[in-house]
């Protein structure tokens, strides 16, 4: 039997989810378990309590999703050449990591111990600096290298120079030329000389207009600078790649520390997703006892509208251990179970419940079946099921176990009932 979407607790999952930033933390809040040690699920509410409080004291902590750092990594860890993009990748979480180190240590003023889980972050300012000064905007900046910024500033020198002897040549022959502007053509610096005088113009044709009546020409006194250029720019790309090379270099020797803080990233967003969720469904730490012992005030189901949920009050375990709860058709029985045993689960998991108090005691298991009230007489299989389903209960439920069972019977509004044995008297 699926008890997760019996008692909608899928549900709140899809909305716990939604709250977390990370995939880790996502998947970890789909298959969240019940916790059976009490150290650890004591642990666990109170995590979500501080998580809370850090979020009420100084807002959303600054996380973010690292699944792309995590693909960059991988990349770095077999050896391959970063490029520009994926090393800024690596700076901006650097960043998200000193932002969320700082956030942490601001809340030690409140001697929460989530915010001590900075001491298990460092955001390596070595690299973060490094990457910073000799990447910029997607490519490796002028500056990445002294070599790097005279290759490029002869390479700027040397495009000019091309342009000004083409200018010269196109202003020298206004009368050979089909426009009065230099063009490019497959990366050289060409003039639109008229088909006619193409023997005036010493230089090699590049292309032609769709015509044929204007040729584009490289002048022989600009073809040497072209490939002065070319020189230039293997200068330049083998340079760009020694200072990448050298950078991924830096970020593999630091890729363990950056794991630690990736896993760290990871575990603060679980922690700080259900505190999220406390404030969004203005919840509250239960206490927890191991006493058969359950009380719950003013207990709302999570994914009712707050305005109109009539609070419950339930109480069970000191001197009686099973209910019954009977009323009219529509009456809110089926509510009232999902809501008593979705806040113990929320309970077990970790999270705060929606209750203004509560003290629930930890189960062994959580064994359910909802009925759908249909006339057992019209729907033989689906009564089937449910006998099915009740015997699985009582096969596995034990002195432990919490057990909610709707329409265990043909019905249980007793007007309905009254009406049944007067019938057949």
């Amino acid at each position: 039997m699926n008890i997760e979407r019996q008692i909608e607790f899928d549900k709140v999952k899809e909305i716990w989810a939604d709250l977390a930033i990370t995939d880790l933390a996502k998947e970890k809040i789909r298959d969240t378990p019940l916790y059976f040690s009490e150290t650890e699920l004591k642990k666990q509410l109170r995590d979500t309590t501080e998580a809370r409080f850090l979020i009420e004291k100084m807002g959303t902590p600054p996380l973010q999703n690292i699944t792309e750092i995590k693909e960059v990594l991988v990349i770095a860890e077999k050896g391959d050449c970063l490029t520009p993009y994926q090393l800024e990748r690596v700076e901006k979480v650097l960043v998200a990591v000193k932002r969320l180190k700082d956030y942490l240590a601001r809340g030690k003023i409140y001697q929460n111990s989530l915010a001590y889980y900075d001491e298990n972050l460092d955001s390596i300012s070595e690299l973060r600096e490094e990457i910073c000064s000799k990447i910029r905007n997607g490519a490796v900046d002028d500056y990445a290298s002294k070599e790097l910024e005279q290759i490029r500033k002869q390479i700027v020198k040397c495009e000019e120079q091309m342009k000004q002897k083409a200018e010269q040549i196109l202003r020298s022959n206004m009368e050979c030329m089909a426009d009065n502007y230099c063009t490019f053509r497959n990366g050289r610096i060409c003039l639109p000389v008229k088909k006619d005088y193409k023997f005036k113009i010493s230089g090699s044709v590049i292309d032609k207009s769709s015509t044929g009546s204007t040729l584009f020409m490289e002048p022989s006194s600009v073809a040497k600078y072209y490939e002065e250029l070319q020189l230039l720019k293997i200068s330049e790309e083998n340079e760009v790649y020694n200072i990448l090379y050298t950078l991924s270099a830096f970020v593999l020797a630091s890729a363990p520390v950056l794991n630690a803080d990736l896993s760290m990233i990871e575990k603060l967003d679980f922690i700080f997703s259900k505190g999220k969720l406390s404030i969004d469904m203005e919840a509250t730490e239960p206490t927890i006892n191991t006493e058969r012992r359950m009380r719950l005030i003013e207990a709302r189901h999570p994914l009712m509208d707050k305005t109109i949920a009539v609070p419950l009050q339930f109480e069970v375990g000191e001197k009686i251990r099973g209910i019954v709860i009977t009323g009219p058709n529509t009456g809110g029985k089926t509510v009232a179970i999902k809501t008593v045993m979705l806040n113990c689960i929320m309970a077990q998991c970790g999270l705060h419940v929606t209750c203004k108090q509560a003290d629930i005691c930890m189960n062994s298991s959580y064994l359910c079946d909802i009925g759908d009230g249909q006339n057992l007489s019209e729907n033989l299989s689906t009564f089937s099921a449910h006998i099915t389903n009740v015997l699985e209960v009582l096969g596995e439920a034990n002195k432990d176990s919490f057990v909610i069972m709707d329409e265990l019977g043909s019905g249980t509004d007793p007007n309905f009932m009254k009406d049944k044995k007067e019938g057949a008297q």
